[in-house]
């Protein structure tokens, strides 16, 4: 663009000052404008190879650069033919030496082959970094939505099976409750339970009721050895104590009834152990 533009001006000047002198003096007029713009720019470029500048340098490049312009644009508007031509070529010359000043800044950030070596290899390595990170929330995320599924699903189905449970044990105890409280239940119980009930009161027949679906007392551990541990002595004299009470002698599931309600304990193994050594 610098060789262009000095061709157009050098074209311009000698057609300017061709009529009116001689054409050596002509070119050497236009050679002396481009010189002037060419030295400024070459001394310019010195400069920033060195890593200085000149303010005074930069200055008279703009001015060969605008007179240069000048001299295009003034011939476009003075021209008899191809104004609109003329005028669209004009702006080459400060075009070229903006380039210039473009081209130094490049060379001030320009880098050696090692360091955009050393660039490259550190962008891929975080592009790699970056993308196995991306792999690894992408994984971590799937997992966690499988995990969650598979416990949503066995914890719906936990309460699918409570549900079911809850309602067969309502149910259950709703047909019980009728049953309880049907005319007539107590006495068929007791009917049916009376061959295999022992008369713990001579003359009464112990009642039998259905549970009831309700609150409920803990049973104390120390109730059912309220006294201390009977020797084998003792339990056999007391046992036959209570077998020789009615005549004829008492069976064991009566001895056991008695002994119970009289507020004995001892295991079921002893017990009968001891009835069967009195009697």
């Amino acid at each position: 663009m610098t060789a262009v533009s000095m061709m157009l001006t050098l074209a311009v000047v000698m057609l300017w000052l061709g009529p009116v002198m001689p054409w050596p003096v002509a070119l050497v007029v236009g050679l002396g404008i481009d010189g002037g713009w060419l030295a400024t720019l070459a001394y310019d470029r010195r400069l920033a190879a060195q890593g200085d500048h000149n303010s005074t340098v930069t200055v008279i490049g703009w001015g060969f650069g605008l007179v240069a312009t000048g001299v295009l644009v003034a011939h476009a508007l003075t021209a008899d033919t191809s104004t609109g031509a003329w005028l669209a070529v004009a702006w080459l010359p400060i075009a070229a030496k903006a380039l210039w000043l473009v081209h130094g800044l490049w060379e001030r950030t320009a880098l050696t082959v090692g360091a955009l070596t050393q660039i490259r290899g550190i962008q891929q390595e975080a592009r790699d970094d970056a993308a196995v990170a991306r792999a690894r929330l992408r994984a971590q995320a799937g997992t966690e939505e499988t995990r969650l599924t598979a416990v949503t699903e066995a914890g719906a189905r936990v309460a699918r099976v409570q549900a079911e449970t809850a309602r067969t044990l309502s149910d259950a105890w709703s047909t019980l409750e009728t049953a309880r409280g049907g005319e007539g239940t107590s006495r068929a119980l007791t009917c049916v339970t009376a061959p295999v009930t022992p008369d713990v009161t001579p003359g009464t027949t112990p009642r039998w009721e259905l549970p009831v679906w309700g609150p409920s007392e803990p049973v104390q551990g120390r109730a059912l050895e309220s006294g201390p541990a009977l020797t084998d002595d003792a339990l056999d004299a007391l046992v036959d104590e209570i077998r020789l009470s009615a005549d004829p002698a008492l069976s064991y599931r009566e001895v056991a009834l008695r002994f119970r309600a009289a507020g004995h304990s001892a295991s079921e193994t002893r017990l009968r152990a001891s009835w069967k050594r009195v009697a």
